[in-house]
């Protein structure tokens, strides 16, 4: 058995590209795109926005993700990403949602790594997207002008796609589409966790190991949030295929340690300390990785 540090604040630092799908849930009362009718309690539309605030600290985006994977020095490799001509196969509402977080996250992953060439090619597929959801200008000719300005510079590309998400959220938010949001947020964590499985499967590299084993708190709250749009038959299928994973996470533990303490004899500061451990066998993580692969399959190819 593996045992794993837990870095709790690693689930505090957010890009704009989740920020701005979590907000446009938190701006009102919603009622999902795909299903007409039905009005929603104020009870109902309240708890919708405390679970969909609790998971906003919880998430860590696919930049931060594709940040972290470039750290290790894991070379790029563009066969973990989506085949941009996957993007005419998307041709519902929750296709277009589901693939358009799919390509945000390669987005990011070319960006990150300074593929200026294949960063405009998902961009195209992330506007094809947008656009068929009925969202103008997030994705746009003034997008790619920006992009190619400012290659070289990982800072400013990852701020120009984060204000592409916000353009996307500011239309969602006022169509009030919550229920495309939830299958965005959800296609960008399957690919984001997918590329990771692949690279740790290549590198063994611990470090991305540990971001896969974090994902059990994340996947906890993705699947929360999905299941308040179940109604849906796109995101009740999605629920499904992650709650088959969680049932692998799950058996991923935590061990509490004791908290310790100690007193440096010159200051007089006293340090309380204490350690959380993830327990991930080998066995779980090859589980989790084919069990991603077979969900990113049915959605990309």
């Amino acid at each position: 058995m593996t045992i794993f540090n837990l870095k709790t604040s690693i689930f505090r630092i957010f890009s704009a590209f989740i920020i701005a799908f979590f907000l446009l849930s938190c701006g009102g009362n919603k009622q999902d795109d795909t299903i007409a009718g039905d009005e929603k309690t104020a009870t109902e539309k309240e708890s919708k926005d405390t679970l969909v605030q609790s998971i906003f600290y919880s998430v860590p985006s696919p930049i931060e993700t594709a940040t972290l994977i470039q750290k290790t020095g894991v070379p790029y490799n563009k066969d973990y990403l989506n085949d941009i001509n996957n993007v005419s196969k998307y041709t519902t509402t929750g296709g277009k949602a589901l693939g358009l977080g799919v390509y945000g996250t390669d987005l990011s992953f070319t960006s990150i790594y300074d593929q200026t060439q294949e960063s405009m090619l998902y961009l195209k597929c992330a506007n094809n997207l947008s656009s068929g959801l009925g969202i103008s200008n997030a994705f746009d000719q003034s997008t790619a002008d920006r992009i190619e300005a400012n290659k070289g510079n990982k800072d400013s590309l990852l701020g120009i796609i984060s204000e592409s998400f916000w353009t996307a959220d500011s239309y969602l938010k006022d169509n009030e589409r919550p229920g495309t949001s939830s299958l965005i947020i959800a296609g960008g964590w399957i690919e984001a966790v997918y590329i990771a499985t692949k690279i740790a499967e290549s590198s063994k590299n611990q470090d991305i190991v540990l971001r896969i084993a974090e994902q059990k708190f994340t996947l906890d709250n993705i699947v929360k949030m999905l299941k308040k749009y179940d109604f849906d038959a796109t995101i009740a299928d999605v629920y499904k295929d992650l709650m088959d994973i969680k049932s692998v996470y799950d058996q991923v533990t935590l061990t509490k340690s004791a908290y310790s303490t100690a007193t440096d004899s010159k200051s007089g500061i006293t340090t309380v300390g204490g350690k959380n451990q993830l327990n991930m066998t080998p066995e779980q993580l090859k589980t989790i990785s084919e069990k991603i692969n077979t969900l990113r399959t049915k959605i990309t190819k």
